[in-house]
């Protein structure tokens, strides 16, 4: 019939690919690497996570009776949300990072407009000192940070004090901001070179055709450049909203130094203190609850600027 008709037999090949055949396996083959560790260490783990945050410990005959764990629904979650000290850290950590962010986005945007710009010489060694903090550890970066802020072993202290000011950077009142500056310092050229890398995707012909129509270097700047790399901005500020809520290294090495900086100072250290307590069924509750808040906050980010980001 095919020989009449004039129409070609599908390959036997083809109609295995299209059945799920050997095509199939090869995707599953090279996707298995991938989804089995994703699967172990990172499924699994938050929902244990949240397993266990569904647990309540109850003892039987009183005080000292035997203990044993039942579910409680939203016992712990309710139990979070009433103590103060979690909503302190969560406004404080709130505050971290409306101040911070911004800040550390804004630096990091001039620093790539600058090393873009052709008036700059040396851009590759600038750019590889900008890029140099973000090499340091979290925990080693925190540590240089503190012997600055040290006023019996900081140059830079003793030096205001002799100028006659007198700051007190791991005071009450300042300690938020030493830890935001040790944040800032690490992760501005991190952010920088991704926004850096944007910028030299864009094609030389359009600066050129600004100019001729009269469009000055500012201009230029910040009515072509940034508009083309706006997402670019929009995802260094979903990871930094990412990292202002996991904050941990730079409170819990200034907490040696400072008594202004209790256990329980960010979300993440309270989850870690309450740890420590053997209440695991309560710090897996607020680790659920942070996790929640920074996919809302970076979810709903990108969301309301994926249209003006053209995402």
């Amino acid at each position: 019939n095919c020989r009449m008709t004039g129409t070609a037999r599908p390959a036997k090949g083809r109609r295995r690919h299209r059945g799920g055949g050997p095509r199939a396996g090869t995707i599953a083959a090279f996707l298995t690497p991938f989804f089995l560790p994703f699967a172990l260490f990172y499924l699994l783990p938050v929902g244990y996570a949240i397993w266990q945050s569904t647990q309540v410990v109850k003892r039987t005959g009183g005080q000292y009776g035997h203990s044993y764990t039942a579910f409680g629904g939203f016992e712990q979650y309710v139990k979070a949300f009433q103590d103060n000290e979690f909503l302190a850290s969560v406004g404080r950590i709130a505050l971290f990072g409306i101040v911070q962010v911004p800040v550390m986005l804004f630096l990091a945007l001039v620093m790539a407009l600058l090393l873009d710009t052709p008036l700059l010489r040396g851009k590759a060694f600038f750019r590889i000192a900008a890029f140099m903090p973000y090499a340091v550890p979290g925990v080693i970066a925190a540590i240089m940070w503190s012997f600055l802020y040290s006023p019996q072993l900081s140059p830079v202290v003793d030096l205001l004090q002799k100028l006659g000011f007198h700051p007190d950077f791991l005071g009450p009142g300042a300690v938020l901001w030493s830890a935001a500056n040790v944040s800032t310092w690490l992760w501005t050229g991190y952010n920088m070179l991704i926004m850096f890398s944007a910028l030299q995707s864009i094609p030389q012909e359009l600066y050129e055709a600004a100019k001729i129509d009269g469009a000055s270097n500012w201009s230029i700047a910040w009515r072509i450049k940034v508009p083309i790399i706006a997402p670019s901005i929009v995802l260094t500020t979903v990871f930094s909203i990412i990292g202002t809520l996991q904050l941990y290294a730079e409170p819990a090495v200034l907490r040696q130094i400072s008594s202004n900086i209790s256990s329980t100072f960010t979300p993440n250290m309270l989850a870690y203190a309450v740890a420590s307590g053997n209440n695991y069924q309560q710090a897996a509750a607020v680790s659920v609850i942070i996790a929640a808040i920074t996919f809302v906050l970076s979810f709903g980010f990108m969301k309301l600027t994926s249209k003006r980001a053209g995402l």
